[in-house]
C-alpha cells in the first residue's frame, strides 16, 4: 500500500496524467469520445430526397433551394442515396436509392458528380453542410463487387447469396463485414467522397446491422481529414462512443405518437426525458428528435395524420427539448401525402405556416445557447405542475442563457399552476416579447394541445405558430 502511494506521488510530480494516478480506474472516463465538429453543436438537420425534393429531380433544381433553406435556419443537409441504383430485382419503375450499383458512382438521374460537387459547393458558400447518406450494411445484385468479390458476401444455409436476412429487401445482397478487404473499401470509398468530393460526413443506413468497430475505426480515419458529422440510423448509446455525434431517438418519435394518439398521456414523455434520456445515455451522445423521415412513408401515414392536433407542439418539443431536430423535405409546406418511394412523386410546393413555425424556432435554436446540443446546452429540469398527466414543462439553462417551455398535451384548454422547478424570475414570451414574473404557484394557461416559450438570454422574439 505504501509502495503505491510512494508511486502515486512520484507520477504526479513527474506530470504524469491523473489516470496514471489512479491505477484501479476508479476515475471516470468519458462516455463520448467522439469530437463534434464546432458547426454542428446548435444545427438542425433537412433530409432531401432528390427525386421528389424538385420537380426537376436533379441537383442543380435542389440547388436552387438552398438559400431559402438557409433562411429557414437549416445548418446540415442529408441527401439521401445519389448512386446509381441496380436494376436486378429493382423495386417498381426506378428502384429504390437504397440499393447501391456504383459506390463512386452519381445516379445519371440526379445529374453528375459535377453537378453534386456544385451543389456542396453551393451549400457550403451558405454556410450550411452536407452529408451523404451511405448503404454500407448491403449493396445492389448486380453491383460489381458481387463479381469481383463474392467473398465479401453473406451466404445463406445453402452457401448462396442473400438478401439481408429478416427484412424484405429482395432488391439488395447482404454484405459480410468479417472480411478485412471490404472494410478496407468501404473506408477507401467513404474517405474519397470526403476527400475528393467534399461532403461533411454521413448518414449511416442501417448502422447496427454494420459492426461498431467498423464504424469506429472509420470515424478516426475520416476525422483525420476534417472534421465530420456522423449520424447513425440507430438507437442504442454504445454509437456515440467513439463513432456517431448522433443516433435516431425512434423511441422519442413513438412515444409523442402516443401521446397524441391518446393511447399515453404526457408522462410517457416525462419517463423518456427524466429517465430515459438522463440516466441511460450521456450527454453529449446526441439523439435526433424528429416527426417525420423517408421511412414513414412507408408505413405509417403521414405527419398530420400521425400527430394530429399535436403537430405544431410536436415540433416545437424537438427543437427545444433535448435532441437534434430535423426536417423532412415538404414538411415546411404542410406535406400531406406520402411520398412515392420507387416512382417519381415531386412534393407540391406552396406557402404553408410551418415554414414560418421552423423558421422561427430554428432561429431561437441558433440564438440561445442553452438549446445547444449535449453538453454545449443546459440539461432539460422538471418544472413540477398539478397538471402531469396533461402538461410537460421544464427548464434549459446554461448559466448564460435559459429556456422554459410548458406543452399541453392534451385535448382540453388547462389552467396549470407551476408547483417547483427553477423558474423564478423574469422570462420574455417567445412570440411577441411580453415579460412575465414567475414563481412557484404562478398559473399559466394553455390550450388544447398548445404551448408558451418563454426566453433569457439569446433568442430575439419572434412568431412562432402556436405559441399563445
Amino acid at each position: 500500500m505504501r509502495f503505491m502511494i510512494a508511486l502515486s506521488a512520484l507520477a504526479a510530480s513527474l506530470g504524469a496524467p491523473a489516470l496514471a494516478q489512479d491505477p484501479v480506474g476508479y476515475t471516470p472516463r468519458p462516455a463520448v469520445e467522439v469530437n463534434h465538429p464546432e458547426w454542428a453543436v446548435n444545427a438542425a438537420i433537412y433530409q432531401i430526397n432528390t427525386r421528389q425534393f424538385t420537380d426537376e429531380g436533379t441537383f442543380a433544381a435542389a440547388a436552387g433551394q438552398l438559400p431559402r433553406l438557409a433562411d429557414m435556419g437549416i445548418d446540415i443537409i442529408w441527401l439521401m442515396p445519389v448512386h446509381p441504383i441496380g436494376e436486378v430485382e429493382r423495386k417498381g419503375t426506378l428502384g429504390s436509392p437504397y440499393s447501391v450499383r456504383d459506390y463512386y458512382g452519381v445516379n445519371p438521374e440526379f445529374g453528375t458528380l459535377e453537378d453534386l460537387r456544385a451543389f456542396i459547393d453551393a451549400a457550403h458558400a451558405l454556410d450550411m453542410h452536407v452529408i451523404l447518406d451511405w448503404v454500407a450494411n448491403h449493396s445492389a445484385w448486380d453491383n460489381p463487387l458481387v463479381e469481383q468479390h463474392p467473398d465479401w458476401y453473406s451466404r445463406d444455409w445453402r452457401g448462396e447469396m442473400q438478401a439481408v436476412p429478416g427484412t424484405d429487401w429482395s432488391d439488395v445482397v447482404d454484405f459480410d463485414f468479417s472480411s478485412p478487404e471490404l472494410r478496407e473499401y468501404m473506408a477507401d470509398v467513404m474517405a474519397w467522397w470526403v476527400e475528393d468530393v467534399g461532403v461533411d460526413g454521413f448518414r449511416a443506413d442501417v448502422a447496427g446491422f454494420v459492426p461498431l468497430d467498423f464504424w469506429e475505426m472509420l470515424r478516426t480515419r475520416l476525422d483525420a481529414i476534417k472534421p465530420v458529422f456522423m449520424l447513425a440510423e440507430w438507437e442504442t448509446r454504445d454509437h456515440s462512443h467513439r463513432a456517431f455525434d448522433a443516433t435516431y431517438a425512434w423511441s422519442w418519435n413513438n412515444t409523442l405518437h402516443d401521446v397524441a394518439m391518446g393511447n399515453a398521456d404526457a408522462s410517457a414523455l416525462r419517463s423518456y426525458y427524466f429517465y430515459d434520456q438522463d440516466n441511460a445515455w450521456p450527454q453529449d451522445a446526441w439523439r435526433l428528435t424528429y416527426v417525420a423521415n423517408h421511412d414513414q412513408n412507408a408505413w405509417v401515414a403521414t405527419q398530420f395524420d400521425r400527430f394530429g392536433d399535436a403537430l405544431e407542439s410536436a415540433i416545437a418539443l424537438s427543437v427545444v427539448g433535448e435532441g437534434m431536430p430535423m426536417v423532412y423535405n415538404g414538411q415546411e409546406a404542410g406535406n400531406t401525402d406520402m411520398l412515392e418511394f420507387f416512382e417519381r412523386d415531386p412534393i407540391v410546393w406552396r406557402d404553408h405556416p410551418l415554414n414560418d413555425h421552423f423558421t422561427a424556432l430554428f432561429g431561437l435554436l441558433e440564438a440561445n445557447t442553452a438549446l445547444w446540443h449535449g453538453s454545449a446546452g443546459g440539461q432539460m429540469v422538471p418544472v413540477e405542475t398539478d397538471h402531469p398527466a396533461e402538461v410537460l414543462s421544464f427548464v434549459r439553462s446554461n448559466g448564460e442563457d435559459a429556456v422554459f417551455a410548458a406543452f399541453n398535451f392534451s385535448a382540453d384548454p388547462v389552467s396549470v399552476v407551476l408547483q417547483d422547478g427553477p423558474i423564478e424570475g423574469v422570462w420574455a414570451r417567445f412570440s411577441d416579447g411580453t415579460s412575465i414574473d414567475l414563481a412557484p404557484g404562478a398559473e399559466m394557461r394553455l390550450p388544447a394541445w398548445g404551448h408558451a416559450i418563454w426566453v433569457r438570454g439569446g433568442g430575439a422574439p419572434a412568431a412562432s405558430l402556436n405559441d399563445r
